[in-house]
Parts: structure tokens; sequence; C-alpha cells
């Protein structure tokens, strides 16, 4: 087996081990905790469900339903958390679907979901190299799966925080997409936080994915496994909450007491409120 098959295997399972924990979740709500307000900008519990039956219908190569006549339809190129092609095409495919009720968007998303797991069983190495368009522009078909796992492990959490439950944070599925959080982190050591050329900050998470990370500023801010001088700053916070100030979904402001600054105080307040990144 090629490493390109094991990487193509191993990721088809973590996929579909993450759909079938998002529809663990949402099996048992009523009505009115489907539209629950999600950590997301205008969308409720069952719109983050909707997304994602957005986007493995059009993986499928399907279009978004007919707009409903009796519905008033809705520009959502004017909605303020609308800044892109792709968040275009999420915010119609959303819309189509709200009429529906929760039972039966989770029957869609199961049958939806299944059929991607039978599609992505049949895939070959060419296909999973095949260069294909996401939300990052031309990738690898592997790539973009790659960003789908971080997508739907991302809407996990918020599920759980709409809900205000507990789920586990931890483990592979976790692990691959916590990736995607981590290595553009120099983009907000540079451009958010404003580091200076030659300076070392390092994050020391805790919690279900424990790490470290040094970033040094040469030029460019990139991870790198030791630092050449000390760290400017030391920021200490949990991986949940790097995870959602990251994606956006909070602020540093929200959780002051939940994680610490050492060092340079200024450049350290400058990164934990310049966090967020949008795939």
């Amino acid at each position: 087996m090629t490493d390109l098959s094991q990487e193509r295997i191993e990721l088809t399972d973590l996929l579909s081990e993450q759909w079938e924990a998002i529809a663990t979740l949402v099996a048992d709500l009523d009505e009115e905790r489907w539209r629950t307000p999600s950590p997301l900008p205008g969308w409720s519990l069952f719109d983050v469900v909707a997304h994602i039956v957005g986007t493995e219908s059009w993986l499928l190569g399907e279009r978004p339903p007919a707009h409903d006549p009796i519905r008033p339809k809705t520009d959502v190129t004017t909605l303020s958390h609308v800044r892109n092609e792709s968040g275009v095409l999420n915010e119609i495919w959303v819309d189509r679907l709200r009429p529906l009720s929760g039972k039966r968007l989770l029957e869609l998303y199961r049958e939806v979901t299944e059929r991607r797991r039978t599609a992505l069983a049949s895939f070959d190495d060419a296909q999973w190299q095949a260069e294909t368009v996401s939300p990052i522009g031309k990738v690898s078909y592997g790539r973009f799966m790659r960003i789908r796992l971080f997508d739907c492990w991302m809407h996990e959490v918020d599920i759980a925080d709409g809900l205000r439950v507990s789920v586990d944070e931890g483990g592979p599925r976790a692990a691959r997409a916590f990736g995607e959080l981590t290595a553009t982190i120099g983009r907000a050591v540079a451009k958010g936080a404003r580091a200076p050329e030659g300076s070392c900050l390092t994050f020391e998470l805790t919690g279900p994915l424990p790490q470290t990370l040094h970033v040094a500023v040469q030029g460019r801010a990139n991870i790198v496994e030791e630092l050449d001088a000390p760290a400017a700053v030391v920021v200490r916070m949990g991986s949940g909450l790097f995870a959602r100030l990251r994606g956006g979904r909070t602020t540093a402001d929200a959780h002051q007491g939940e994680f610490t600054i050492s060092g340079d105080a200024e450049l350290g307040n400058r990164l934990v409120r310049n966090l967020a990144f949008t795939i």
C-alpha cells in the first residue's frame, strides 16, 4: 500500500467517524432545540447541519434545491458574515434547506454522508491527487478532504457549544483537524499581532490536544521546532479555547482568566486578539 493510499483510507475513516459524531449529537433534538443559535453569525444549529448537507451534496455534483416561491427571497450577498463566493454558496444551501424540519434534515444528512462514504471508498490514488476547486483555491482532492475534516470537526464543536454540552475534543479526528489551526499561525503572529522582525513567540496549549508551538519571525513568521532565543511572549491556554479563537467563534475578552501571557504583554494581547482566521 502506498503512503497516498494509506492517507486516503485513514482520512476517509476519520471523515466517516466525524459525520457520525455530528449525527449522534443532534439525533434527539426537538424542533425548538434545532433552532438554537450557534456560535456562528446568523446560523442556528439547524443551519450548521444544513451547511454540511449542502457542501457534501455539492461534492456529489448536486445543486441547491429550488427556491420556494412562497418564501421571501434572501439576497445572501448582503449578509454581513458572507465574505466570498464560498460563503455565498454556503448561504444559498442553508437558506433553501431551512423550511425543512430538523427530523427531515437529519434524514438528508445521514443519506448524503452515506453516499459520500461510498464515493470516497471508490477513489483511487490518481483521483485523490487530482486538482479540484476548494475554499482555498485549486488543491488536490485529498487536501480538500483534510479541509472538510477540519470544517466538520469545528462544526461539531459549534453544535456542542450551542447546546452547552461537552464532547471529546481530543483523539485522531481532532488532532488532524487541529493541524489546520496551527499550520498557519504564523500569519496571526506577523499580520495580526504585528510581531517585529527577529522576535520569537511560544504557545503552550493544554487540555485534550496539548502541544507547544514556537514561532520565529525571520522575514516571515514560521513554526520552528526550537527557538534560538528566549520567547518574547509565552501564551498559555487550553487547546479548546485556542480552537475557538482561531475559528473566530469567540473573543479573548470573553475569556479573561482562561489564558495567561508572559513577557511582552502588549504584543501578547495583540496576538490573542488577532488569532481568528477564515478558510
